[in-house]
């Protein structure tokens, strides 16, 4: 049975209907938009955190490698332990656990409570976005899957150009508290979206702990999952040091900032919308396209990044160019694991992120080499060209055995 075949089957036979699944994916990406601002908005309001629970900026950075760490642990955990789970059940749970989480977040006295509940509050990160897509590519057609997929991924790129910034406004006028709150809240309002709105989609028959851990035995989810740890890393090596090359080199002031952060989401927002598109019609033929095209927008940011008017293009394309490549590695898991849809989409996120600390390391590692902040662009290109080698690698295999 191939993957297609064994997500149709999870759905119950009643067709939505239009109207009804535009609001089924509404409430799964609203899930994602919850994620993206717990995660991302707690860097803008770092300083406000550090004074907060008396520690300094680098300690309370620890607080965003917790998140980081609970991503990586809890997406393949809880996949795995939710296997026999019915996957709106699974999803409903995820939600209600990030919006506890938060919530003790709100609540948490000092420094090391607060680094356990963001710890927590990354568990159901991965899983949830991987579960969450499973569901997205049953609801549709086969031809359909990379755009429903790319529809609940929106709601993370949503975040990062209205849930991040409104957080951040909030976090600063009314505390940094304020932001576990709302998130709390989007968290309660994605439970209940999801009740009323995403029908029942059933377990695998043949589900257990065993039949997703056989996704981690095929060669060829271990090869998708580097081309996200490789060349994901590019798009991160540049995102990180976003702001000291913007006011460095381009001359931007520092009250600018959020304006090229803006600008950067909105491509993550048209990249992801894009791509979802392209992997419909072609997966493989989108990541190869995709990984060359975020290695020559790297290095066009890397050489024009000091003129102004072509820094904010280029930025707007990193966040494009990068973003379209999440789709397709969604819908690549999905048919590269055969009765493990769940585990093998939930480590996409956990590659992701393994991927975000690969690009913040090199990349800070050739600026204390002295090369500027010119040098984390040239990396990211470099990875991305290592990203495409990887894909090519496994489309070869394809071909092999085709």
């Amino acid at each position: 049975m191939n993957s297609t075949t064994a997500l149709s089957q999870t759905t119950d036979s009643k067709q939505l209907s239009p109207r009804g699944l535009s609001l089924a994916i509404l409430a799964l990406a609203l899930g994602g938009f919850a994620i993206g601002t717990t995660e991302f908005a707690m860097m803008g309001l770092l300083p406000n955190v550090a004074a907060g629970v008396h520690v300094t900026e680098p300690e309370a950075g620890h607080l965003i490698s917790a998140y980081a760490l609970g991503v990586v642990i809890g997406a393949p955990a809880f996949a795995v332990l939710g296997a026999r789970m019915p996957r709106k059940l699974l999803v409903l749970v995820l939600m209600s656990f990030l919006t506890i989480a938060n919530i003790s977040s709100f609540f948490a006295p000092e420094y090391w409570s607060l680094m356990i509940t963001r710890f927590l509050s990354g568990l159901p990160h991965g899983a949830y976005f991987g579960v969450a897509a499973v569901i997205a590519a049953s609801l549709v057609p086969p031809t359909k899957r990379g755009r429903a997929i790319s529809m609940v991924m929106l709601g993370l790129s949503l975040a990062n150009v209205v849930g991040v910034p409104l957080a951040t406004f909030l976090g600063q006028q009314a505390g940094w508290r304020t932001l576990f709150l709302v998130v709390g809240g989007i968290g309660a309002l994605t439970v209940a979206g999801i009740a009323l709105f995403v029908p029942h989609v059933k377990a695998d028959p043949g589900a257990s702990i065993g039949s997703e851990l056989v996704a981690l035995k095929r060669v060829q989810t271990w090869l998708t999952l580097l081309v996200g740890v490789v060349g994901f890393g590019g798009f991160f090596a540049v995102y990180t040091y976003i702001s000291p090359t913007m006011t460095s080199l381009a001359g931007f002031s520092s009250s600018f900032i959020p304006v090229i952060v803006g600008l950067y989401g909105l491509g993550m927002v048209a990249g992801n919308v894009v791509g979802g598109r392209l992997a419909d019609r072609s997966v493989m033929g989108t990541i190869y396209w995709v990984m060359g095209g975020v290695a020559v927008v790297l290095v066009l940011f890397g050489a024009f990044v000091h003129v102004q008017w072509a820094a904010l293009v280029l930025t707007f394309l990193v966040g494009a160019v990068g973003s379209m490549l999440i789709p397709s590695l969604q819908t690549r898991l999905l048919d590269v694991s055969p009765g493990a849809p769940s585990l093998a989409s939930s480590l996409n996120h956990s590659a992701l992120n393994v991927a975000n600390a690969l690009g913040a390391f090199l990349g800070g590692a050739v600026l204390n080499l002295g090369l500027g902040y010119t040098a984390p662009a040239m990396v990211g290109a470099v990875l991305a060209a290592l990203g495409l080698g990887v894909a090519l690698y496994s489309g070869s295999l394809d071909r092999r055995k085709s």
